[in-house]
């Protein structure tokens, strides 16, 4: 009877190990293709993460291009404006300068004088002094008035040095007659001309001493002037300019 028993325990033993293997195997066989489906997943998932980030970055470029471009326009367009302002000056200084050179035309001579001076030298003398405030008498009942004040040498040094010896004496006159007659240095056209424009001939000591000299002449705006005066009548323009004899100086050759 125990060895019945012992058979028949035996038999249920295989019996439930075949079971057992088959539920194993069928288990395995279920569970395989589910397990290979998650690895897709998250490959997949994997894939699509990195997709974003790359997405993401993308973006923030486009956003940071975007804002240097319109960082840019916003430049371009402010160049622009300064580009218009500076183009509405130049309108308007080019008008300014038009009325001015035609203005200029109406500027007539009405006083003129000379002042010479002693080689090398670039002072004025009592005599020039002089000269100069008989000139500026006449400058007194002007209100639209330039003077223009050329200084000149004679040929003997180098041309550079002779240009800034007529320069120094044309500032000469003007610092004159601005300290000792008020005339604004706005009104004032000076210039230095060097051994340019000589009067006489420099093959000798009185031509040479002639040449040293500045030239000043006074003009006024007659039109202007006349349109200032209420209730009165303009000057004739027939009067002809008074003007003083130029005082030459000895030659200190």
């Amino acid at each position: 009877m125990s060895k019945s028993l012992f058979v028949v325990v035996l038999a249920a033993s295989s019996l439930l190990a075949n079971i057992g293997c088959a539920t194993k195997k069928y288990v395995r066989n279920q569970v395989t293709p589910i397990n290979n489906k998650i690895g897709e997943l998250d490959e997949i998932t994997s894939k699509n993460t990195k997709d974003i980030q790359e997405v993401n970055g993308k973006a923030e470029q486009g956003i940071t291009a975007a804002n240097a471009a319109d960082q840019r326009a916003g430049a371009a367009s402010e160049s622009a404006n300064q580009a218009n302002q500076a183009a509405a000056r130049v309108g308007t200084g080019l008008n300014s300068l038009q009325g001015t050179v035609e203005n200029l035309d109406n500027f007539k001579p009405v006083a003129n004088t000379t002042v010479q001076f002693g080689f090398n030298r670039a002072t004025l003398t009592k005599q020039d002094q002089q000269a100069l405030d008989e000139f500026a008498q006449q400058i007194g009942s002007q209100r639209h008035y330039v003077v223009t004040v050329q200084g000149f040498t004679d040929n003997v040094g180098s041309p550079e040095f002779n240009l800034q010896l007529s320069r120094r004496r044309a500032y000469a006159v003007i610092q004159y007659l601005a300290a000792r007659h008020n005339v604004p240095p706005y009104r004032a056209y000076i210039l230095g001309l060097g051994e340019d424009n000589p009067v006489a001939e420099n093959k000798n000591s009185a031509g040479r001493a002639k040449n040293r000299r500045v030239d000043v002449q006074l003009l006024t705006n007659s039109l202007e002037s006349a349109s200032a005066q209420t209730g009165t009548t303009p000057q004739s323009s027939t009067t002809p300019p008074s003007s003083t004899t130029p005082h030459p100086q000895s030659d200190q050759q």
